[in-house]
């Protein structure tokens, strides 16, 4: 069982730029069209969960709802799914140990955790287990930070890392809880 962050980040650690925009992920040729591990990712886990804004900046792609597993919505204010995504989304809200706990006992062992600030909600609470980070050969300058202020510091093992023949390295960490 783990709750699993899997996300792109520019060098300096922004996961959007200034004006909220994600177009700089498409910077890199990528000519071999991969997939950067997300098409395993996919079949590893077994549901999402992902913030409002993240939800809204999938749905402007243009491109087909990209998610074959349930997709669960943290929102304190929306009140309805966005139309034709009824059978696709789950709104959520609470508290997050309390969601995990109960998604787990409907069977989600493998949580995907998507979304700024919902993984920095997560990982203010020390409920990521792992985290796996494409880094974009890119220096944004400002944006979207991934992080933000921890009250303590949480510790990961890097135990995998990734170098794709188009510049972008991809490193997977694992929550280190000491002699675990």
């Amino acid at each position: 069982m783990a709750n699993i962050v899997f996300i792109a980040t520019s060098l300096d650690g922004y996961i959007a730029d200034k004006n909220r925009s994600v177009d700089w992920l498409h910077t890199v040729p990528n000519p071999d069209n991969l997939d950067m591990g997300f098409d395993a990712h996919m079949e590893r886990i077994d549901a999402l969960i992902m913030g409002r804004n993240t939800m809204e900046l999938v749905l402007s792609f243009d491109c087909d709802w990209p998610y074959n597993k349930p997709v669960f919505v943290l929102s304190n204010t929306l009140e309805q799914i966005p139309s034709g995504y009824e059978d696709k989304i789950q709104l959520i809200k609470g508290e997050l140990s309390e969601i995990i706990k109960q998604l787990k006992l409907k069977g989600y062992e493998d949580i995907y955790i998507d979304g700024g600030i919902t993984i920095q909600q997560f990982l203010k609470q020390d409920l990521i287990d792992e985290m796996l980070i494409t880094t974009i050969p890119i220096v944004l300058g400002g944006g979207i930070p991934l992080f933000a202020e921890l009250a303590h510091p949480i510790e990961f093992r890097c135990v995998e890392s990734i170098h794709f023949n188009n510049g972008v390295g991809q490193n997977r960490f694992v929550r280190y809880r000491g002699s675990e």
